[in-house]
C-alpha cells in the first residue's frame, strides 16, 4: 500500500515538474515570440513609410519639375519678342515714294532747272536711304535722268517740317529741238512700285536730262553737267 503511494506521489510530483518547466518554457518564450513579431512589424511599417516618403518625395520632385518646365514655357514669349524687331537697324522706316508729298518749283539758276522738294506726310517718319532719286520723262530710256553725283546726304531724316531737295535739269544739250513734257516722274528708288507723276510749272523740253543727290542744303542741288 504504501508503494503505491509513493508511486502515485512520484508521477504526481513528475507531473507538476513537467508542467511547471511547461509553463516556464511558454512564460519564456513568449516575450521573445512578441518581441520578435514586434521588431517584424517595426521594419514593416518603417518600410511602408519610408516608401510613402520616396513618394512624396518624387511626387515634390516631379511638381518641381513642371514648375520649372512652366517657368521656361513662360519666358518663350519674352525672347520671341525681343527678337522680332521688325525696324530698320539703325536708321527706321525706309521712305517709300507714296510716303511723302512733293511740290516742283522752276528756277532760273545754271540756265534753269526744277527743284523737288520732298516732305513726309503727316504721322510719317521716315529716312531717304537711297541718297539718288529716280527721275525720267515719260516711259522712254532717253527720257531718264542721269544722276550728277552733287549733294549727297544719306540718310535723310523726313518728318513733320524737315524736306530734302533734288535738283532737275531737263535739257542738257546745246542743240535746238527735244521732247516736251509736261510731266515728271519721280521715285525714291527704281524699283519703287509707285512712283509720283508730278505736274511741271511749265513745260519742258527734255534731252538728256540730269538729276542731283538728295540734300537738305537747297544750294547743293543746282545741277551742273561735268
Amino acid at each position: 500500500m504504501r508503494s503505491r503511494l509513493a508511486a502515485r506521489s512520484a508521477r504526481l510530483v513528475l507531473a507538476a515538474v513537467a508542467v511547471t518547466a511547461l509553463a516556464a518554457t511558454t512564460t519564456a518564450c513568449g516575450p521573445e515570440e512578441l518581441a520578435d513579431s514586434g521588431s517584424s512589424a517595426a521594419p514593416s511599417a518603417a518600410s511602408d513609410d519610408g516608401e510613402k516618403g520616396e513618394a512624396g518625395d518624387e511626387s515634390d520632385k516631379s511638381s518641381g519639375d513642371k514648375s520649372s518646365t512652366g517657368g521656361s514655357d513662360s519666358s518663350g514669349p519674352n525672347d520671341k519678342s525681343d527678337s522680332g524687331d521688325s525696324g530698320k537697324s539703325g536708321y527706321g522706316q525706309s521712305c517709300g515714294t507714296n510716303d511723302l508729298d512733293f511740290t516742283v518749283t522752276s528756277e532760273s539758276q545754271a540756265g534753269g532747272y526744277y527743284r523737288v522738294t520732298a516732305k513726309a506726310k503727316s504721322g510719317i517718319t521716315c529716312y531717304l536711304d537711297v541718297n539718288t532719286p529716280s527721275v525720267s520723262f515719260g516711259s522712254d530710256l532717253d527720257g531718264v535722268a542721269s544722276p550728277v553725283g552733287q549733294g549727297g546726304e544719306e540718310p535723310i531724316k523726313l518728318t513733320g517740317s524737315a524736306v530734302a531737295y533734288t535738283g532737275i535739269n531737263p535739257k542738257t544739250t546745246e542743240t535746238d529741238g527735244g521732247t516736251e513734257f509736261e510731266h515728271v516722274i519721280i521715285g525714291t528708288t527704281e524699283e519703287d512700285p509707285n512712283p509720283a507723276q508730278l505736274k511741271l510749272p511749265d513745260t519742258a523740253t527734255v534731252d538728256k536730262p540730269i538729276v542731283t543727290n538728295w540734300s537738305t542744303n537747297a544750294s547743293e542741288t543746282v545741277p551742273v553737267l561735268v
